[in-house]
């Protein structure tokens, strides 16, 4: 449930940050000039101040977007399980007699005689 509408917050916010990104002023106009200068009086905000305008929303817009992301893979349902799909599949197809306990396996590296050097 908490998963669905993160990722629902998520999906707007995508979709906020598309829109704000293509508002913003390329390298000699943009949206954000028109809309600037297509206002009521003309004189209540300037092209520059709809660009830092632009510009701050769209790091807001985008660290929202990364704090929800990391958020939302700590609200996925895991089901319980502690294991991936492919280590609870593994488990179940190993025979664990065939595993020994470590003290009934050899040693891989071989034993040394003890030399005595006379001196």
């Amino acid at each position: 449930m908490l998963y669905g509408i993160i990722v629902s917050i998520i999906t707007l916010i995508c979709f906020l940050l598309i829109v704000v990104i293509l508002l913003q002023p390329g390298q000699k106009e943009g949206l954000s000039g028109g809309l600037a200068a297509g206002m009521a009086g003309g004189a209540s905000m300037g092209a520059r101040r709809t660009a830092d305008l632009l510009s701050k929303t769209t790091s807001i817009l985008a660290a929202l977007f990364l704090a929800l992301s990391v958020l939302a893979n700590f609200a996925i349902d895991r089901g319980g399980s502690g294991q991936s799909t492919i280590q609870q599949s593994a488990m179940e197809n190993v025979d664990p007699s065939e595993f020994s306990a470590p003290s009934q396996t050899q040693s891989a590296v071989p034993e040394q005689e003890d030399l005595d050097i006379e001196e």
